[in-house]
């Protein structure tokens, strides 16, 4: 038998391994695995840059999206790179999912609450007044049918939604003095969120949405009277207390909130196996720590607001409440009407808590 010759077989078992290692590609990593299938190697390093509604100093959900950059990084051992920017670096707060759908940005760390100019249904993935608390949310997000109807929503729009973060109760808004009546709200100019905005609306509050860098100096110069946000420790870090001193509570338009990383439908699909998996687990644990630590610091910001800075904590009295629950019904029947979205998303919803009540009316101690 003829020996090979070494000198034919070394080029081609170099030109090979080559090959198999990805040396032939012009070194561009994130491309390829960008671009690729589902199989796409997760060896290849991808960055995603990230435009964020939320300042990076704002307690909680905005260093959030620091801590889940950091997490992300940790867990993929360097392959996967969240790159977070700023609101207005590179959109504006209330426009990235949209960024995200046109594929103008990769990636928001956001609320689809900011997308309802786009549709009203999408409030239901991010808070409902007098909804659900943050487990009773997840389980119809998760097990009751909420997250395939926002894949389905979403999907329409070149977005892939993950939730990334529950949150406890809201406040409900800050106010320069004390509400007496129903009458005292008429004709206030106020900052509101979502469902509850419609809500407000209805009872004569002239209600704007504000990106969350905007609220303080509207409230600050008077462009706005009242304005809502978020839970305590947020609202502190913006300093409402400075202007507004009646903080209200309950948040009955916001009970339990949804955050979550909106991605670019193409650039999800391109994505390894791998990197969906480690986005996904990560926001897993981001729930776990967001709504473990939004419950841990709420109470020090109340005090501190209260004791250091004179804030007066008010509770809605029964008769508002009331009406508040009787705006919000009229408001389900009005965009069920309208809005077939609305209508199928809702009765989605309402199926789930008429299932959900006996456990929940039985499984819990009443305070």
């Amino acid at each position: 038998m003829r020996k090979l010759s070494w000198t034919f077989v070394l080029p081609a078992v170099v030109t090979a391994i080559m090959f198999v290692a990805g040396c032939g590609d012009g070194g561009n990593d994130q491309q390829a695995a960008v671009s690729g299938d589902s199989a796409a190697p997760a060896a290849r390093k991808v960055t995603l840059k990230v435009a964020s509604a939320f300042p990076t100093s704002l307690a909680l959900i905005g260093e959030g999206a620091v801590t889940f950059a950091g997490k992300v990084q940790r867990v993929s051992g360097g392959n996967l790179e969240i790159r977070i920017f700023e609101p207005g670096a590179l959109v504006p707060a209330l426009e990235a999912i949209q960024a995200v759908s046109k594929g103008s940005v990769d990636a928001a760390w956001t609320t689809a609450g900011f997308f309802a100019g786009t549709d009203m249904a999408f409030n239901f993935f991010t808070a409902v007044p007098f909804g659900p608390d943050a487990p009773e949310y997840m389980a119809w997000m998760y097990h009751g049918g909420g997250l395939e109807l926002a894949d389905e929503m979403f999907g329409a729009h070149n977005v892939k939604y993950i939730p990334c973060a529950f949150q406890p109760p809201e406040a409900s808004g800050w106010f320069r003095q004390e509400i007496k009546s129903l009458d005292d709200l008429k004709g206030m100019k106020m900052r509101f969120f979502g469902l509850g905005a419609r809500v407000m609306d209805k009872l004569g509050v002239a209600t704007q949405l504000l990106a969350p860098g905007d609220i303080f100096q509207s409230l600050q110069l008077g462009t706005i009277d009242a304005t809502e946000f978020s839970m305590p420790v947020m609202d502190e870090s913006f300093g409402f207390y400075q202007v507004a001193k009646y903080y209200y509570f309950p948040g009955w338009h916001q009970p339990a909130s949804i955050l979550g990383l909106f991605i670019n439908l193409d650039l999800w699909n391109g994505l390894s196996d791998q990197h969906q998996a480690i986005l996904e687990v990560t926001c897993g644990d981001m729930i776990r720590d967001i709504l473990a630590r939004g419950e841990f610091m709420q109470s020090p910001a109340m005090t501190r607001m209260r004791d250091k800075h004179g804030v007066k904590i008010m509770y809605w009295p029964p008769e508002f409440l009331a009406a508040y629950k009787k705006a919000w019904q009229e408001v389900i029947a009005e965009e069920s009407k309208n809005n077939p979205n609305f209508r199928k998303i809702y009765a989605s919803y309402s199926k789930f808590r008429e299932g959900f009540k006996l456990w929940g009316d039985n499984g819990y101690l009443k305070r």
